[in-house]
């Protein structure tokens, strides 16, 4: 009986230590495989798609990931130099063996018909027609070829230099040196001059306004460039350039904005900085229902609460001729137009058409482009211009 219990005894023993030794065992390899997972994971992940974030402590001892650097920022681009323009005075002398090489043909054409050793019937209706053809207009070109026609008859020699002279003196006249040419750039007492350029698109206006203040800054003068041709938006571009590069001011607005109120704005910087002008770029397209001459007519009335409007440049492109003419008349109808730029003098010999515009408008050409450089824009002198025409070396 006491054998048999401690048999029992010693079996159940045995029983516990076999049971906890298979509990024990099973738990450790089940933790195990629990963790082999994790290992076999990339470094930061703590289950599938999901990002680990670690603590602080989990991080110590391990190798830091340094976070990108940002990206440098840009330096501002440097300010434009500021450029210095050449004066006015002098750049028509400084431009007249341009000038002499555009009017070539119609210059040396009349002094080889002028100085011919028979001069009939047909070599005066030649000359006239070279005149036409140089767009100085049939009714003055008929003026001129009868003077010319009285005055070698009456002085009956006809050398080289006495030719050239005549036909000097007949342009001249016609041409009218006597005319009020100056471009109005100070207004009266502390307000700015106020100048409004005009014209068609493709004349060279938004060009011009800029040369124009080339002009003013070369004489000393400070000015405002109001973009008010606001239906086109690489006109205000271009204004900016032109006005950056001699330190003017420019105002703009976003495109499509009121021209009336661009032009006012110009005007209103230009009295609070006390600039000596003010200079408005308008638009020359048909761009609205109301019409382009409509536009121009607010611009100018709008302006004037402001200021008084003291120019009204119209810029003319020389080699349209007839065209041109026809532009300015509708032009005039509806702004009072002070003065005529004409464009484009260096590539054409039809320098008559000074001739004739002023004689079509009553109003002085007052500025010629003869070139593509930022200084090719000159003050009109007629003296220069026909010297220019007649040189023969």
């Amino acid at each position: 009986m006491d054998y048999t219990i401690v048999v029992i005894a010693i079996a159940i023993v045995a029983l516990v230590a076999v049971g906890g030794a298979l509990l024990i065992v099973p738990r450790r390899r089940v933790g195990k495989a629990e963790q082999k997972p994790e290992l076999d994971q990339p470094e930061g992940r703590s289950g599938a798609g999901a990002t680990a974030v670690l603590e602080p402590e989990e991080t110590e001892g391990a190798t830091a990931v340094a976070e990108p650097e940002a990206p440098p920022v840009p330096a501002p681009p440097p300010a434009p130099e500021i450029e210095l323009p050449p004066p006015s005075a002098g750049r028509m002398v400084r431009l007249r063996a341009r000038l002499a090489k555009s009017q070539n043909v119609f210059g040396r054409g009349l002094l080889n018909l002028l100085a011919s050793d028979k001069l009939d019937e047909d070599t005066w209706e030649e000359i006239e027609d070279t005149l036409i053809t140089a767009d100085v207009g049939v009714t003055s070109a008929t003026q001129i070829t009868e003077g010319l026609r009285t005055r070698v008859r009456v002085l009956g020699t006809r050398s080289v230099d006495e030719v050239r002279a005549l036909l000097r003196e007949e342009l001249l006249a016609h041409i009218n040196p006597k005319l009020d040419r100056t471009v109005r750039t100070k207004g009266p007492g502390e307000r700015p001059a106020v100048i409004m350029v005009v014209g068609v698109n493709g004349v060279g206006k938004t060009t011009t306004a800029g040369k124009l203040a080339r002009v003013v800054i070369g004489d000393g003068g400070s000015v405002v460039l109001g973009a008010a041709d606001t239906f086109r938006a690489a006109a205000a571009d271009q204004l900016q350039t032109w006005g950056e590069r001699v330190g003017a001011t420019v105002v703009r607005k976003h495109e499509g904005a009121d021209p009336a109120s661009v032009a006012f704005d110009a005007v209103s910087q230009g009295i609070e900085q006390g600039a000596d002008t003010v200079i408005i770029d308008t638009a020359g397209r048909l761009h609205t229902k109301t019409g382009l001459m409509d536009e121009l007519g607010k611009v100018k009335r709008v302006v004037e609460k402001k200021a008084q409007v003291d120019e009204v440049l119209l810029v003319l492109d020389a080699t349209t001729g007839q065209n041109g003419l026809r532009q300015a008349r509708v032009f005039a109808e509806v702004v009072n137009v002070t003065g005529i730029v004409l464009t484009k003098m260096d590539g054409t010999a039809k320098g008559g058409i000074i001739i004739q515009v002023q004689r079509e408008l009553g109003v002085p050409v007052k500025l010629v482009g003869l070139g593509e450089g930022p200084d090719d824009l000159a003050p009109f002198d007629p003296e220069t211009f026909v010297d220019a025409i007649l040189e023969t070396s």
